[in-house]
């Protein structure tokens, strides 16, 4: 009777484990961004598992760490996650799957806890998680008994967790790609042309209504061409990534920073007067001027060439004019300064030195 009323209990509980597992798994597979999966997640987890602390940990500089930056950069999600780098990880979870209970010596394991946050915990359930057969971070509980999770107890359940946490990450993140590249430009992850042109639409008839200022600027990459020709499209995709980067660090949270195609960038710049944009494009210039793109023992000048285009301005009509009124005054610039291309040197300087392109 006694091992009859064990096997019982036994498949009760598993039963109950299974059923937390469903709850977790049906409200967490109709989930299809990053910042509602970690809530909804860690919730159910807190929940059917009662445990006070869950939350995310994820490796710096990682394809989908980055991702998820790009993308998400709200307090909820930043309570809920934390990024520490491969080498700290490593040290302090190893690189096997196995899950790891720390109930001593807590101190190391709080560079895991998201930094917004303060947990007054006495044992930690660290669980990694992976995504393409690659370790990526962990999922972590706490609780602020030290017996919750002692080394020596069995972690199969982190694990079946891990996995289906693994699983679920892997989903939102197919999900997440797919909509980006629907918006993005994907080799700068600034807004493509399409989503500009639509955005544009809505600023300038917002400008109209109101009225408000709007003004508009087109930009290209001078010697361009000749950087792809002489150093390799590699060269000139990091070119272009470094400017768009520098575009959005020197832009209003405001602004929308476009691709537009090639070389050629647009920011569209909301309430914003002609006078008060060309102040804008003489601090961009200067960034550049002063923060060449560094790589290796070299740096690689950037120099830009811009027009700039107001809603006030003659003859803007709709958002097509408007765009096409800032491409002509890139035009005139360019045709300005243009003294030929020259030829590029055969070779970078060294570091302390910079390439001079000649003027294009």
């Amino acid at each position: 009777m006694t091992d009859l009323t064990t096997i019982i209990e036994i498949l009760q509980h598993n039963e109950k484990i299974a059923r937390r597992f469903f709850e977790i798994e049906k409200r967490v597979l109709t989930v299809l961004n990053y910042s509602d999966l970690f809530e909804v997640l860690l919730a159910e987890i807190r929940q059917q598992f009662k445990v006070p602390y869950a939350w995310m940990t994820l490796i710096e500089k990682s394809e989908i760490s980055n991702f998820i930056q790009q993308l998400e950069s709200s307090d909820r999600l930043k309570a809920r996650l934390n990024m520490v780098a491969k080498d700290t990880f490593v040290k302090l979870v190893g690189t096997q799957m196995t899950p790891l209970l720390v109930n001593q010596d807590l101190k190391p394991y709080y560079r895991l806890l998201p930094q917004s946050r303060k947990y007054a915990v006495q044992s930690i359930a660290i669980a990694p998680i992976s995504l393409d057969g690659e370790i990526i971070g962990s999922l972590n509980q706490a609780d602020i008994s030290c017996d919750r999770f002692q080394p020596g107890m069995d972690t199969s359940l982190l694990e079946q967790l891990a996995m289906k946490v693994s699983l679920c990450l892997s989903n939102v993140t197919a999900h997440e790609k797919l909509r980006f590249l629907a918006y993005h430009d994907p080799l700068t992850g600034l807004l493509n042309r399409r989503v500009m042109e639509s955005v544009l639409l809505r600023e300038f008839a917002r400008s109209r209504r109101y009225p408000q200022f709007l003004s508009l600027v087109f930009l290209d990459l001078d010697h361009f061409k000749n950087v792809n020709d002489r150093y390799g499209h590699d060269r000139g995709d990091d070119l272009l990534v470094y400017v768009a980067k520098g575009l959005t660090k020197m832009s209003r949270t405001t602004d929308v920073v476009a691709r537009y195609a090639g070389d050629e960038f647009v920011i569209i710049l909301p309430e914003t007067t002609k006078k008060s944009a060309a102040q804008l494009m003489r601090r961009v210039c200067a960034y550049f001027s002063e923060h060449p793109l560094e790589f290796e023992a070299m740096r690689m000048p950037v120099s830009i060439s811009f027009g700039i285009a107001s809603a006030e301005d003659p003859g803007v009509v709709d958002p097509e004019s408007l765009l096409k009124k800032a491409d002509n005054a890139l035009y005139a610039a360019k045709k300005s300064r243009n003294s030929g291309p020259g030829p590029l040197p055969d070779t970078f300087r060294e570091k302390q030195s910079v390439i001079d392109f000649p003027a294009k």
